[in-house]
């Protein structure tokens, strides 16, 4: 084997193993406000029937692209063979990008990173890869190094199906993908096309994914990673001043990639965590503000209620004592005084009474409406004489899955603030489904979605003795299942609060 055969051997031979590892990783959830969602449509690929072929259409982003793949799904996996033609240089798109991606789409909405795109002068390339699932789409996109965990939103070419492609068509599978200012890069040093001559692309990519973590604060976020990253390209750098073997050169490059990502991404989740924290914080304080402004209140009114009782008292007394002064008159004249005054004081008393059940039935009114307030703002809320409901839609979970998102996590986060700012308060977490699916697996998937909720709020510091979490199934819809609209109402977890502070006791 000679040495340029060799250098491609080993270049390939680290590509592949490092898309599995990235393909395996457990993918960090990404911040709602660095990602945008698309829909695309999938193919179920037949297992045992044979090889098929799907097309590649350009997008906006290149128009000029197109490309053919031919799929066969077999028992340990589906096998892609993919040809791309036209597509243009990767810097052309952006100096922050440097090469193209292959990913599988599943009707869950999960990417996978399947391979790098490795592209000529012409813009033809091609690959042979393995995807684990026999359901997917397939996308192309530009990204700035190959270890990437989340699609760019530079999508490049989508697959679609021809007339005689075999298997079973999903159509509007939606997916994330990453906003591309996660990427860029002030003053963009790599926005000149690289010199491929004397430096491998690894090593630019490597440079690339440096810069991009360090600007996403890898260095203050994630610094015991990011170390990892900065040490490991230095090594690389070394070994291209050194000339050292190119298989080595791109061995250090494509493990500085990996470090950096891992950094970014480590980075980004943290800082997130940060975010959720501070928003819990200030909703629980603004919550425990209006409580103890409610509570000066009350205060205030009870004890001008009590001044006007004493004063009430006083009066008494001198009415009895006047009465006493008079005792030398007619008998008849005294018992009708004394008569006067015991009923008198009788109305008094009544009236006080009722006047202390009015207000105590006002605070508690009031006390309700600031709840439902507060909830409001947080997530739909409304009064009913179960007591107020609290609605997390569909858009909280992934179809068919029970893991909250980063955004049902801010919210409930803000929730669990507001509750621990009034003592009293108990929750029931009931989850519900659409038909989709088995009644017995829909009972199953809204009892885990209860429980996950439930936990969650535990893990903010709610007692457990006050939350309980009981799944519906799908037998109590709100729309009409038979509509896509529909069934995304029907998808969802309702939180009763309830509370004697608030007038509702739970199953009333």
């Amino acid at each position: 084997m000679n040495t340029s055969k060799w250098i491609r051997f080993c270049a390939l031979t680290v590509l592949a193993a490092t898309a599995s590892f990235v393909n395996a990783q457990d993918k960090k959830e990404i911040p709602a406000a660095d990602v945008v969602s698309k829909s695309i449509k999938a193919v179920g690929y037949e297992v045992g029937g044979g090889a098929t072929k799907v097309i590649f259409l350009g997008t906006s982003a290149a128009p000029q692209a197109s490309g053919e793949a031919k799929v066969e799904a077999k028992t340990g996996g589906t096998s892609i063979e993919l040809k791309v033609t036209a597509l243009p240089q990767p810097t052309t798109l952006g100096g922050e990008f440097l090469t193209y991606v292959l990913w599988t789409i599943t009707p869950d909405g999960t990417t996978t990173n399947i391979a790098e795109i490795l592209i000529d002068k012409q813009g033809n390339g091609k690959l042979a890869a393995r995807a684990q699932s026999q359901t997917f789409a397939l996308i192309v996109t530009a990204e700035p190094y190959f270890a990437v965990q989340l699609p760019s939103e530079v999508v490049v070419l989508e697959n679609n199906t021809k007339k005689n492609t075999k298997g079973k068509i999903y159509p509007d599978n939606d997916y994330k993908l990453m906003k591309r200012s996660q990427y860029s890069k002030m003053g963009n040093p790599l926005a000149l096309t690289p010199d491929l001559k004397k430096v491998p692309l690894d090593m630019y990519e490597a440079r690339n994914a440096v810069d991009i973590a360090k600007s996403q604060k890898a260095e203050q976020y994630a610094p015991e990673v990011f170390s990892k990253a900065a040490s490991s390209l230095q090594m690389a750098e070394n070994s291209l001043a050194s000339q050292a073997d190119k298989s080595q050169i791109i061995t250090n490059a494509r493990q500085t990639i990996q470090f950096a990502e891992d950094a970014r991404a480590l980075s980004a989740e943290r800082q997130e965590g940060e975010r959720i924290q501070a928003e819990k914080d200030a909703a629980a304080a603004a919550a425990a503000a209006k409580a103890k402004a409610a509570a000066d209140a009350a205060a205030s009114a009870e004890a001008k209620r009590q001044a006007e009782l004493t004063a009430a008292r006083e009066a008494q007394m001198q009415a009895e004592a006047a009465a006493q002064s008079a005792q030398q008159k007619a008998a008849a004249e005294m018992a009708a005084q004394k008569a006067a005054a015991e009923q008198a004081a009788l109305q008094a008393k009544e009236q006080a009474a009722r006047d202390e059940a009015a207000r105590a039935k006002a605070a508690t009114a009031a006390l309700r409406a600031q709840l439902l307030q507060q909830l409001n703002e947080v997530l739909q809320t409304t009064d009913t004489p179960r007591g107020l409901v609290v609605n997390m839609a569909d858009v909280l979970f992934e179809t068919g899955k029970y893991a909250l998102s980063q955004e049902a996590q801010l919210k409930l986060a803000k929730l669990s603030g507001i509750i621990q700012a009034h003592t009293g308060l108990n929750l029931a977490i009931e989850g519900h489904t659409d038909t989709t699916g088995s009644a017995d697996f829909n009972m199953k998937l809204s009892q885990q979605r209860a429980d996950t909720v439930r936990g969650f709020l535990i893990s903010q510091g709610m007692s457990p003795d006050t939350i309980t979490a009981k799944g519906m199934g799908q037998d109590i819809p709100v729309a009409d299942n038979t509509t896509a609209a529909g069934r995304k109402l029907n998808r969802r977890v309702e939180i009763i609060v309830s509370g004697e502070v608030i007038g509702a006791k739970l199953g009333k």
